[in-house]
This record gives C-alpha cells, structure tokens and sequence, in this order.
C-alpha cells in the first residue's frame, strides 16, 4: 500500500508536495462545499416532503379501497411502495451525513498524517525538518488523494441518486437517458468542439476525437429512439387488431348496434367490390358535407355485406332499425326524368328511390347514347349514396346524440360556454338544449351557428318552458340563416296560405286565460280537405322543378308544418317573421 500510495503522489504532485497540497485543497472544497453539502439539503427536504406526504397517500390508498377502485392486493403493494419510499429518503438523508463525515474526516486524516509523519521523522529517524516534512507531507498528501478521489466520486453518485426527481427508473437510466434526450444538443456541442480544435494553440486531436464520440453519439440515438418506436407502435397495433378481433368474435360486440348501417346483398356487393375505396372515400366527403351544412358530425357508416337480403337490394338502418330498403339494378343505369320525355333506348320507368322522381333505368351499355342525347343519369354507386344522403338527412334528429351535443358546446368560445352553464342551471336543461336543436334539425335548419341559438335560447328561456316556443323564437332570430339556406340566386320563391285556410287555422288555436296556445282542435273534414288542396298546389310546382317554401301565421306555423310533412317532408314551412330583411321574395301562388 505505501508504494501505491508513493507512486500515486510521485504522478500527481510530480515530486512537489505543494502541488499535491493544492489539488488536494480543489478536491476538498468541490466535494465537501458543492457536492456534499447540496446533497446533503437535497435529501433532507426531500426526506421531508415525503415523511409529510404520507399520511395522504395512506388516506388516498384507504379512500380508493373503500369505493372499490383498487382491490386488497394492489392496497398492499401501494402501501409497500410507500414504506419503501420514505424509507428511501430517510436512509439517503441519513447516508448524505456519512458521507459529508468523510470528507471532513478525510481532511482531518491527512493533517494528523502530515503533523505526526514530521514528528516521527524528526525524533526517531533522524530526518531534518526538511527532509521529514518533504518526505511526509507527500506521503500524507497522496494518501489524501488517494482516498478524496473515491470519496468525490461517492459524493457525486449519493447526489445523483437523491436528486434525479419524480424520474422513474434506475439512475443510471435516468441520467443518460437525459443526457441523450436531446442529439441535437450534442451535435452542436460536438460542432463547438470541432472549432475549437481548429484555433491556434490548442490541440486538435483531443479535441477531434471528443468531437467525433459527441457526433457518433447524436447520430446513434434517433436511429434507437426510431427504431424503438417503430417496435412500439407495430406491437401497439397488433394488440389493437387482436382486440378488433375479440370484439368482433364477442358476444357484447353484437349487442352494440351501429348509429348508421349500410347493408348491401351479395350481388350488389360483388357489383361494388372494386369500387369499395371510391365508395368509403365518398361516404367520408358526404359526412363532411353534412359537418358543414348542418353544423355537426354525422356518425361514420357501418358499410355491411349481408347475404341475408335479397342480393340486388340494400338496406340502411339507423340505430339498428331498417329505415330504407331498395332493389338496385345491378349494371344499368338510372335516367333522371321529371317530366321530360323518355330516352329512345329499351329500358324501365322506376322511380327514384331518395326523392320518388320519375326514373328510366337502361342497361350501361347505353351511356354513351344518353350522353349525347344530354340526358341526366347515375350509375348504382350514385343512386345508393344519394338516398343514403337523403335518409341520413331525415333523420338527423335521431343522429345528435347527447355526447355530440356536448362536444358542439366545448368547441363554442369560452364565453358561450358560461351563458350555456347560466341558461342550463337556471331555465332549461341540458337535454332540454339537445331538444331544441333536434327540433331544428327536424325542419333542416342548420345549427352551424350554434351561438345564435344559445343567445336566442337564453333571451327566452325565463320566459317560457315549452321547448316548441324556444325553438320558435329561435327561427325567427335565424331568419337570415334560415332563408339564405333557401333562397335561389337570392330569391326566396314562397307558396303562401290563402285567407280560407289561414283563418281555419287560426280558429283551431285554442287559448287559455293569459292568451298561450293550449290545444290545436281542427275539424277532420277541413284537415282532409287542405291535405287535398296542399297536395295539388304542392305538387305542380314540385313537378315543375322548382324550389319554393310555404308561408303561414307565426302562430300557426307548428301546427301547419305537423300537417305538411306528412305530406311532404321536405318542403319547408316559414311564417311571415322569419322572412328576413331585404330577400327578394316571389309569390308563386296561394293554397286556397
């Protein structure tokens, strides 16, 4: 040992004790002020926090056990976990002690080395002062070293340890791992390096080489880190596509039934083989279309082969229910006719199936004749999608959930969603709101912009309760809206009730004391008699092509628009109010 601890202070002190004096004095004060006693604060204030903290997590642990959250076992190995952590932090407070205990005691060590080494060299060996100070003080001072090196380097792994933080996992993985977290930091630090080999008077090798390890290092890590994550995301998405699987095989799956579904029999099917991508894709631009009219998400449809059903015909079903079914064609194509003439090849009058037009169905084979003779037609994917679109469109009421509704609310501005909690707790209630908007999508109106509707709904809602009221101020506050989604080239063409039937109606309202609307009792004759008179007014300017809505009393609009829809769903009923400013408006005629 003393020729080890001789030849250590001979390469360190270079043969001068005070050389060797002083590195020993740096390697005191770095490890005993910087190291040991950062640490030392370090452990205490976390031996602390954590002793302080206990009785919380050992309450939050009982609170979870109670309500059921975690079972016995997983009580246990918390409650372990929490021994093991505070007992941690108290041993590593205690162990920062130890270890600041070294450092002085190291310095204590090697003075009493140095005072007793000159004592015994002086009276028992015969040395000089000189000559026993020389010899001893390097002695002493490369037992110093000996020792603080060691030291140092427990001193840094004790603060390693206790202040590596809330970081999961092993210190020595948390360390380089963050070391490494950054390349781009050690590109540029290996970039620095590289110049500063290049200045004059500094060598260029040491510096090359830390530069090139610094490179080599930024280089390896994203090729681990990408090649890391790629196994990740592929394990992530077998255990995702093992789980579609089970659900698919499972007996819940079943029960879950899909909010849009489209079912297509077999030889259809085979028809649409190929075009399956171009029909999702489509169906994915028609939900987006609706997303933009009507100011909400449509669910996705469940696109079914089912060779339960006829095999040309499909079927669409919301919530699980079949609400339209249709025998296609398979291989020819539908010619829209109206009350044009029928094309001059062999074919078929239908109807089509998403408006109930006159239709002439012909073979493919015939397309290019239709084209040159400029009729309008549409291939089997075409009339499938359209009266998918239309029954989506019907049925849109059905299709807001409550969770939509929700999600509509947290995208509106921070201050709409405080006039929506003030109108939900005081006047109406949330599915109370889901109403209101289900009425309007009932009529097709648009709830994109769904702040109006919140500032109308919170005007009149202290007012009244029935929701048929709120959504009839709600229109007329949406005038705007309502007729720019309806006027044509910027006429709004209008059937209007005659004097007969708006009077009829008029008398149908029965009112209580304070003048609100309590019943609608109109004479069955009469209701039978405008049905007669609606149809026909109706039905020769549909027939004629043209887009026009009904006009009535604002009272009597509900009532009106009951009736109409039985009739024709789609038509729109406005009253007088809810025409707004400066429409051009053009009177088709009147239903008398």
């Amino acid at each position: 040992a003393g020729y080890v601890i001789s030849g250590f202070s001979s390469l360190v002190m270079s043969g001068d004790f005070v050389i060797g004096l002083i590195v020993f004095l740096i390697l005191i004060v770095v490890n005993f002020i910087v190291i040991t006693k950062g640490a030392t604060r370090i452990a205490e204030v976390a031996a602390r926090f954590t002793l302080d903290a206990i009785p919380g997590k050992q309450m939050s642990i009982d609170a979870d056990l109670s309500a059921g959250v975690i079972d016995d076992k997983e009580a246990q190995r918390r409650r372990r976990e929490l021994e093991e952590e505070s007992s941690f932090f108290g041993a590593m407070d205690g162990a920062s002690k130890f270890v600041r205990g070294d450092a002085i005691a190291g310095l204590i060590i090697t003075a009493i080395n140095i005072i007793g080494g000159i004592a015994i060299g002086y009276s028992r060996h015969g040395m000089g002062m000189a000559e026993s100070a020389d010899v001893f003080v390097k002695l002493s001072v490369g037992d110093g070293l000996a020792t603080q090196i060691p030291a140092l380097i427990v001193s840094l792994s004790a603060g390693l340890v206790v202040s590596k933080g809330g970081t999961r996992g092993a210190t020595d993985e948390a360390v380089f791992g963050q070391l490494g977290a950054y390349p781009r930091a050690l590109s540029v630090s290996a970039l620095l390096l590289f110049g500063m080999g290049l200045m004059p008077g500094l060598p260029l090798l040491p510096f090359f080489v830390l530069a090139l390890v610094m490179a080599s290092i930024a280089y390896v890590i994203p090729l681990q880190r990408n090649r890391k994550l790629a196994a990740e995301k592929e394990i992530e998405q077998k255990a995702e596509a093992a789980k579609v699987e089970e659900e698919k095989q499972s007996i819940k799956a079943s029960l879950k039934t899909a909010e849009i579904e489209l079912l297509i029999g077999k030889q259809l099917s085979t028809k649409l083989l190929t075009s399956h991508q171009e029909l999702a894709f489509r169906m994915g631009k028609m939900r987006k279309k609706f997303a933009t009219q009507y100011g909400f998400v449509v669910p996705e449809v469940r696109l079914t082969d089912d060779f339960s059903i006829p095999p040309k015909n499909y079927q669409i079903k919301i919530h699980g229910t079949v609400v339209a079914e249709y025998q296609m064609r398979v291989g020819e194509v539908m010619v829209l006719l109206g009350n044009g003439p029928l094309p001059q090849v062999p074919g078929e009058e239908v109807r089509e199936p998403a408006f109930g037009m006159r239709a002439y169905s012909v073979s493919e084979m015939f397309a290019e004749d239709l084209k040159r003779d400029r009729f309008t037609f549409a291939d089997n994917m075409s009339v499938l999608l359209t009266h998918l679109s239309e029954v989506i469109r019907n049925n849109l009421p059905q299709l807001l959930s409550y969770k939509d509704m929700k999600a509509l609310i947290e995208r509106q501005d921070q201050e709409y969603r405080k006039l929506i909690d003030e109108v939900c707790t005081s006047h109406i209630s949330y599915p109370g709101l889901q109403a209101v908007l289900k009425l309007l999508l009932a009529e097709r109106v648009s709830i994109r912009n769904l702040h109006l509707i919140i500032e109308a709904i919170a005007e009149i809602a202290p007012h009244v309760r029935r929701t048929e009221q709120i959504v009839e101020h709600v229109r007329i506050r949406m005038a705007q809206q309502i007729c720019g989604d309806l006027t044509e080239s910027g006429v709004l063409k209008v059937l209007r009730l005659g004097n007969r039937w708006d009077l009829a109606f008029h008398q149908a309202l029965k009112r209580d004391a304070k003048g609100e609307i309590r019943e609608f009792d109109i004479d069955p004759r009469l209701l039978e008699e405008f049905g007669n008179d609606t149809s026909k007014a109706v039905r020769a300017h549909l027939d004629a092509g043209e887009r026009f809505v009904l006009v009535t009393a604002p009272d009597a609009r509900p009532y009106v628009r009951m009736i109409v829809e039985r009739l024709f769903a789609t038509l729109p009923v406005l009253s007088h109010v809810e025409i707004a400013r400066g429409v051009e408006v053009r009177v088709l005629g009147s239903i008398s």
